[in-house]
């Protein structure tokens, strides 16, 4: 089967589980899960980076 028709039938599947009510609300939660996972991935990023800095700066006031 082609991963085309695969979402195609989860998306259908949703639709029947769900209607047509659902589903907006369903992509909202979605949407926002995706944008936190993101965030938060970025955000790793970060905080490494930040803790570079600062035993850098420890080590020179040494």
């Amino acid at each position: 089967m082609n991963p085309d028709h695969l979402i195609m039938a989860a998306l259908f599947a949703l639709l029947l589980i769900y209607g047509p009510n659902k589903l907006p609300q369903l992509g909202n939660a979605l949407g926002k899960t995706v944008k936190n996972v993101r965030d938060g991935m970025d955000g790793v990023g970060d905080d490494e980076t930040a803790i570079v800095h600062d035993s850098a700066a420890d080590a020179d006031r040494q």
